[in-house]
């Protein structure tokens, strides 16, 4: 039996879902590679991004868009290293060399712990060099998490690939995606070794193109729904559609969420002979907020950062229009209601009532839940919601 899926790409066998490969300006993705260009796929995380990488993956070395090889690689274990050099480079060879291997190619595999051991931080061009001047076919090489990688060791990686740009495609991968949370442009990395902020359109000016993969639509979560309807025969009604979509605004990660926790993680939800209802989902996304799901917390993190501080602008409030799911925020906290999330004209918020001071007046106890409860719709806009400063 299929599911919803809320961790890791998606198996299609397993998982109920969007054709990845739908969800992408694929006519423009083999234009660029056809064209030897360099590109980033950026998205917010639990997306789709590696699915829709593999998926690519699977089309290239199908041979259905040309004469390719294509291996995939994810480097966030390198992050550990943080600004070892040495280490990253060294973490990145060895997962580039397994995923070839586990393709059948070789020569990366038994190549790579000499070159490291000649040339050092330095070894990831060289290894990419000679691996192209090994086999005719083209090389696209996509890289995933790219953006995990800290300070000199991410600097590293991106200006190798720059530095051979020019030898491709005999000597040189065809084409590079880079994939990750934030565009490479919007990188600012801060190199230990020169001291300085370095700015990733200019550790990696050859990217071409900065395509991002958007939520789905409309029509993909009804049809979404709708797989699980044809194999369970347990339908949705109109209102739990609606309050899916009005909750989630089409967010891949709280879409399947949603309907996992609707569908599976109840006794009730298990029983496949009653409808779906709008109750249902509402009780599922209550869930999802006290239980603290790690993407909802890991949120909470990243507007901290993003937002200004009240010390800043002690009484800025970011706001957008009255629509399901917009958010309230307030010293660079998303404030939400006390009581249940359930009821609000806003998906999970009300507007916050500040203090004299400017503070948002929430006693400490209490903030964390609230960020994790407006996180929930926050985490369906970020980082496309398009906020404005209000006076």
């Amino acid at each position: 039996m299929r599911k919803f899926n809320t961790e890791g790409p998606i198996i299609a066998a397993d998982h109920y879902h969007v054709p990845p490969l739908e969800r992408v300006d694929l006519d423009l993705i083999l234009t660029l590679i056809g064209d030897k260009r360099y590109f980033v796929l950026h998205a917010p995380r639990q997306t789709g991004k590696t699915s829709a990488l593999l998926a690519l993956r699977g089309l290239l070395n199908g041979g259905a868009a040309g004469r390719y090889r294509c291996v995939y690689v994810n480097v966030e274990a390198a992050q550990a290293l943080r600004e070892d050099v040495e280490g990253a480079v060294r973490v990145v060879l060895g997962a580039l060399a397994s995923r070839a291997r586990a393709q059948g190619d070789t020569f990366l595999y038994d190549a790579w712990p000499g070159i490291f051991a000649t040339f050092g931080a330095g070894a990831l061009g060289e290894a990419l060099t000679r691996w192209c001047e090994a086999d005719p076919r083209p090389l696209v090489l996509l890289i995933d998490e790219v953006d995990s990688l800290i300070g000199d060791s991410l600097i590293a990686v991106l200006r190798q690939l720059r530095a051979g740009y020019d030898h491709r495609p005999e000597r040189f991968p065809q084409s590079v995606v880079l994939c990750g949370v934030r565009d490479v442009r919007d990188y600012r990395i801060r190199s230990s070794a020169d001291n300085a902020v370095v700015a990733g359109g200019s550790a990696f000016n050859v990217r071409a193109e900065s395509l991002r993969l958007g939520d789905f639509t409309g029509s993909e979560v009804r049809a979404l729904l709708a797989q699980h309807t044809e194999e369970t025969g347990q339908a949705f009604t109109p209102e739990a559609l609606e309050t899916v979509w009005a909750r989630t605004q089409g967010q891949p990660w709280l879409v399947n969420a949603l309907c996992r926790r609707a569908c599976f993680d109840t006794e009730a939800g298990r029983d496949r002979s009653r409808a779906v209802t709008r109750d249902d989902v509402l009780d599922a996304q209550e869930h999802l907020v006290l239980s603290r799901q790690i993407h909802l917390d890991q949120l909470a993190d990243k507007l901290r950062e993003d937002l200004p501080s009240a010390s800043e602008t002690a009484r800025t409030t970011l706001s957008a229009p009255a629509a399901p799911g917009r958010a309230w925020i307030a010293d660079r906290r998303v404030v939400a209601s006390r009581r249940s999330t359930r009821g609000r004209p806003h998906g999970l918020l009300s507007p916050p009532r500040p203090r004299a001071d400017g503070s948002s007046g929430l006693r400490p106890n209490h903030e964390r839940r609230r960020e994790l409860s407006t996180g929930f719709a926050r985490f369906a806009l970020y980082p496309a919601f398009p906020a404005r400063v209000v006076p």
